[in-house]
């Protein structure tokens, strides 16, 4: 790249604390994902380079929930991200939490669906940035504004649907919105309802056109250090404006050239202080292991915090033998809480241990003090009790964190390995808030109309009632004491979660059999299992004959005057009639005439499935159900789609530990009484 193109690029960012992230990615599930960008989008915030990172090693997830409250930040490391998130196969559900301005509202376009509640804002404007030199070199430097703004273009233009002129007009204009405007706009999907924004953000930014109701969401800057005056040190392009300092009341004696220079090589020596420090932060505990390495990186000026981190991971693993299993870091350079996870997840079996996991084999309060210790704090002279109240509640340390990833993973685990049989003959939905949703009878659909040659088609309506299905939370807190990380007790990371995950999917299961032995009222007024449904079998002894009567009485269901065929596929029993149905099913000659060899007419025709809930209930009688792949049964909804349980760590704790939350949001109704009969006994 020539040095007049690096130039033009350089990036002109406020020097922060090199701990300062502005980004979280967690996995609620196997399958989902949540990601915060709660802070500027570049500078020495995370790399789109780690951010990629982060997400591949979630690996094949199928949702995400990107929440955003950003000032905007660098264009080039935000288009990034936009493209990285625009092309992942997982379905995005974008919320702003409070704001998204400049490059943030870019990253927000990325989004399957955009939601933003009403006292959340969201600007957008064009690409700014600083540029000295020759006429040449401005022109050059216009001309990749021109670029840039191309592309930041094109991200509104796919969302929105406005034309491109549209889209200039809006940008040149900085153009804010509010929740409301954005989705009148076309740049947000869903109006959602007033949200409480309790953090504000770290920034340096002043927009020309920022709305008095913006400014809340900034720290005061009073305190912030000002840059020189006339600095002619190229910037990079980026989607937010950064206004110049105030020119001063008075001109200054001393001659400009001497003062640019001296605003320059301050600049530089703070460049270089801040890469020399993030280089020695990333090295962190292998800073004497490695040191000789550690000084050729910070000894050449070339050498960036990422590049370093690459050379360490680099020499870490020269010289080991490849296995057939590998470990990877999901994680943005955090070496040192990436070994303590790991490390705690070995011990409780949750993974494989790490052969060059320096804190392999280290007791929780042993993690606690190194958490600390490789973070640069102070714990000498402190007690046991004292050093791990420290690793909760310090603000550099993230011990508190890394447990609450163990304990999800164990939670799970418990969640994965319980045997339920309900979704065995339920169907899996979503509804995206808490209110009350209307389900259509979708098995059912009248026949199709002659259509003479000419003549117009009719409407036909699917189904004739419309069943009631909303969400409820399920939740309880769990805690992890500081007692119980010194006496070294895993059990509060991997047993208590795991049986917190098993009791989620137990209470779900609780709602399903809550449908069929509860027998809720329909639609029509009349009760799920009712005579008038004609899937209310006679009293009888579970036999071929009452079998094979619950069946035509399913194939015979009908919609008006439509015969609806519809063939049974699980027939539901307790615990103690299961060998009964069992015997009954896979028989090949009838049971009341073997010894005449008259084959078994049902078998083999039906699946049984038994659970103790029946028996426990006292319930006399089986169930028998359709396809729920193939027609509506029994339908357990999750918010979002979400259905595994969410654990939370509670903010705002003492220093006596941490608290933390499992949930669930589910939902559970009969969506049809054509799909299921009762079959009482005797």
């Amino acid at each position: 790249m020539p040095q007049q193109t690096k130039q033009m690029m350089q990036p002109k960012a406020t020097i922060k604390a090199l701990n300062a992230s502005w980004y979280k990615v967690k996995a609620s599930s196997s399958k989902n994902a949540e990601v915060w960008l709660y802070d500027e989008i570049g500078g020495w915030g995370i790399t789109a380079r780690a951010f990629a990172n982060e997400i591949k090693a979630l690996g094949d997830i199928k949702h995400i929930d990107l929440r955003i409250h950003s000032p905007g930040g660098d264009v080039f490391e935000g288009m990034a991200i936009y493209n990285l998130l625009k092309n992942h196969p997982a379905t995005i559900h974008v919320h702003i939490d409070g704001l998204a301005a400049s490059m943030g509202s870019v990253i927000a376009m990325a989004g399957d669906v955009i939601h933003i509640p009403e006292n959340a804002m969201m600007m957008i404007h064009k690409p700014w940035g600083i540029q000295g030199g020759d006429a040449d070199q401005m022109r050059q430097y216009a001309d990749l504004l021109d670029k840039v703004e191309s592309t930041l273009i094109s991200a509104y233009l796919n969302k929105s649907g406005k034309s491109e002129e549209e889209i200039k007009t809006l940008l040149k204009a900085e153009t804010w919105y509010t929740g409301a405007e954005a989705v009148a706009a076309g740049f947000a999907d869903e109006l959602t309802s007033k949200l409480e924004v309790a953090a504000q953000l770290k920034s340096n930014r002043e927009y020309e056109n920022m709305p008095e109701a913006v400014k809340k969401f900034f720290e005061p800057q009073a305190s912030a250090p000002q840059k020189p005056a006339n600095q002619p040190a190229a910037a990079a392009p980026s989607a937010a404006v950064i206004d110049p300092p105030p020119a001063p009341a008075a001109p200054v004696a001393a001659d400009p050239v001497n003062i640019d220079l001296a605003a320059i090589k301050a600049q530089l020596q703070a460049d270089e202080s801040a890469r020399r420090a993030a280089i020695k932060s990333a090295f962190g505990s292998f800073a004497e292991s490695h040191a000789e390495l550690l000084s050729e990186c910070v000894l050449d000026m070339s050498v960036t915090a990422a590049a370093a981190k690459d050379r360490l991971l680099a020499a870490l693993g020269s010289g080991t033998t490849p296995t057939t299993q590998s470990f990877v870091h999901a994680g943005n350079g955090n070496l040192i809480g990436d070994s303590v996870r790991a490390s705690i997840e070995a011990r409780a079996g949750l993974a494989a241990a790490e052969k060059d996991n320096a804190f392999t084999g280290m007791t929780l309060a042993e993690l606690a003090r190194a958490s600390l210790h490789e973070r640069g704090v102070n714990v000498s002279g402190h007690s046991r009790m004292d050093i791990v109240g420290l690793a909760f509640t310090h603000s550099t340390s993230d011990f508190g964190h890394l447990l609450a990833d163990v304990a999800h993973k164990s939670m799970l685990k418990g969640y994965e390995e319980a045997e339920e049989v309900f979704t065995q003959f339920t169907s899996k939905g979503q509804l995206s808030d808490f209110r009350e949703s209307h389900r259509v009878d979708l098995s059912t659909f009248p026949g199709l109309d002659l259509v003479p040659e000419g003549a117009e088609y009719k409407y036909g309506t699917v189904g004739d009632h419309g069943e009631k299905i909303a969400l409820a939370t399920y939740g309880k807190l769990f805690s992890i004491t500081r007692q119980a990380i010194i006496n070294d007790d895993l059990s509060a990371l991997t047993r208590i979660p795991r049986l917190m995950g098993r009791a989620a999917i137990r209470t779900v299961g609780d709602l399903v059999f809550a449908v069929l032995t509860g027998n809720p009222k329909m639609s029509d007024g009349k009760v799920l299992f009712h005579a008038d449904h004609n899937n209310l079998a006679a009293a009888a002894d579970l036999s071929i004959d009452s079998i094979s009567a619950a069946m035509t009485a399913m194939r015979l269901q009908k919609d008006q005057n439509a015969v609806l065929n519809i063939r049974p596929k699980t027939l539901l029993t307790s615990v103690a009639n299961e060998p009964r149905a069992k015997a009954l099913l896979l028989a090949e000659f009838d049971p009341l005439m073997a010894d005449s060899k008259v084959p078994n007419p049902i078998r083999n025709m039906l699946e049984v499935v038994s659970d103790a809930r029946l028996d426990e209930a006292n319930v006399k009688a089986n169930f028998m159900l359709a396809d729920a792949g193939l027609y509506d049964t029994i339908e357990v909804a999750y918010l979002d789609g979400n259905d595994k349980p969410y654990i939370e760590q509670q903010e705002g704790f003492t220093v006596d530990g941490a608290a933390f939350k499992v949930r669930i949001d589910a939902g559970v109704a009969p969506l049809s009484h054509r799909t299921m009969v009762k079959m009482p006994t005797k």
